[in-house]
């Protein structure tokens, strides 16, 4: 479960913001990380499966990952370029299909290779159309193999995107000002074809999202705005932009096990603000991109 906003500079008046709570098993560590730009090529071992043909160099990437797996729920690289996941539920079954990359493993590879927000989704679709999508995203140790397909937002300075797939298929639209994502599909074109009619959305997903968009069309969007949004308990039964919900799709409780907002800076390196927990329970605190974080070193051993 995530949910995952942007406000481009016609919104904000100054840089893009872009943010996203994470939510996962309340029992499952997140770690924030960094890593350093790298020339080596070869293979990239992901959660699942190895990708070949690396570029001659990645960027530099601060992300947020289960501890157990390779991916990044969210993240953002050197060039202000941010990307978050969320998991959706599609006519398509993901259980009878083989282990490949996860979309947290695609958020992870394209923030190492992508520029720009435009080049991320090429990257993007690329990397899914010729390795597949596959895999738990859950603990299989924990949980058995639970996989689900993910929708992404990606973000820079200047522009943003939304892409929404179902195994290989994907649909991408431009954002124009501002945009909101949950878990489910929400270009009109792709959820009127890939959506699956028995999940629950009306009851556990739309009004978080309608919540997000209330606050998108009813403020000045500023970072301030932003983090009381990612604090907000408007939902049902505890599905809410701030997690806290009873007996998961993963058979435990759902919580927002990390948040994240970004300013993204023409020229600049981006200003980045995070939780290591509930939004609710901790205010968000800024973090500068890279020398705080040695590479490979988790949040918590800070």
């Amino acid at each position: 479960m995530c949910d995952s906003i942007v406000a481009l500079p016609v919104a904000t008046l100054g840089p893009t913001l872009f943010a996203k709570n994470s939510d996962r098993p309340s029992t499952e560590q997140q770690v924030l990380e960094f890593h350093s730009a790298a020339s080596a090529r070869g293979k990239r071992t992901c959660t699942y499966i190895d990708v070949y043909a690396e570029p001659d160099e990645t960027f530099a990437v601060l992300g947020s990952r289960p501890s157990w797996g390779w991916g990044f729920e969210h993240g953002v690289n050197e060039n202000g370029l941010a990307i978050g996941n969320h998991r959706i539920t599609t006519v398509k079954d993901p259980r009878p299909y083989p282990d490949a990359l996860t979309g947290l493993d695609l958020v992870r590879l394209t923030l190492e290779r992508a520029p720009d927000a435009a080049a991320g989704v090429a990257i993007l679709t690329e990397l899914l159309e010729y390795y597949d999508q596959g895999g738990s995203c859950f603990d299989p140790a924990t949980h058995g193999r639970k996989p689900y397909w993910s929708s992404f937002l990606l973000a820079d300075p200047e522009e943003a995107w939304v892409v929404e797939t179902s195994g290989d298929e994907w649909m991408a639209d431009q954002v124009e000002r501002t945009y909101a994502m949950s878990n489910r599909t929400t270009i009109p074109e792709f959820d009127q074809i890939h959506r699956h009619l028995g999940a629950p959305v009306e009851r556990l997903v739309d009004p978080r999202l309608a919540e997000s968009k209330r606050m998108l069309a009813d403020h000045s969007v500023d970072r301030h705005v932003i983090a009381e949004l990612l604090r907000s308990h408007v939902g049902n039964d505890g599905w809410s932009i701030c997690m806290h919900a009873g007996d998961g799709y993963t058979g435990e409780d759902m919580i927002t096990t990390a948040s994240l907002i970004a300013k993204l800076q023409l020229h600049r390196p981006p200003r980045i603000w995070v939780t290591d927990g509930s939004p609710c329970q901790q205010q968000h605190r800024e973090i500068a991109f890279g020398p705080i974080l040695p590479s490979g070193q988790a949040w918590q051993d800070l």
